[in-house]
């Protein structure tokens, strides 16, 4: 239900004409695919499969592996939506309400698909442990990260 909430608020509050109009080519390719498989398993349900498949099908420059793009500085580089994020040995904790909650990824990969401020976005993925191999949009918060690196990349051509 809560997932349900979330993609509501996302389609009918969140104006995503002026945010693509704004994106680079393949950052705006990449969103527009994200979007249309929300609630849908892209490619075998990993959270790999949810950058690869766009990035070859739009014929991104990258390595095939885990480099993306154009590696930015998140805590100084714009991050847009269609930006892809690398995960490695994260561990996210932070409060909601009375409750603590603890996230952890050895190994994921998502994609920008809002951007709330410079700590807080709403991404792109698949393959967790709240939501299985379907595409889901949920908060990440940068500033919760207390251990591990996240890599962010912009998709090249």
């Amino acid at each position: 239900m809560k997932i349900l909430f979330l993609i509501l608020i996302l389609f009918y509050s969140f104006d995503f004409k002026s945010q693509t109009d704004s994106l680079p080519e393949l950052n705006e390719q990449i969103f527009l695919f994200v979007k249309s498989q929300i609630g849908k398993r892209v490619g075998r349900g990993e959270c790999w499969d949810l950058a690869k498949i766009p990035l070859t099908k739009f014929n991104a420059k990258w390595d095939g592996k885990f480099d993306f793009g154009k590696e930015l500085d998140w805590k100084k580089d714009k991050i847009l939506p269609g930006d892809i994020i690398q995960f490695q040995n994260v561990q996210i904790e932070y409060q909601d309400g009375s409750r603590v909650i603890k996230e952890s990824y050895p190994q994921h990969t998502a994609i920008i698909y809002q951007v709330i401020s410079k700590n807080e976005y709403f991404v792109a993925q698949q393959n967790t442990e709240t939501n299985g191999k379907k595409v889901s949009i949920d908060k990440l918060y940068f500033d919760k990260i207390r251990k591990g690196k996240i890599l962010v990349y912009r998709p090249e051509k």
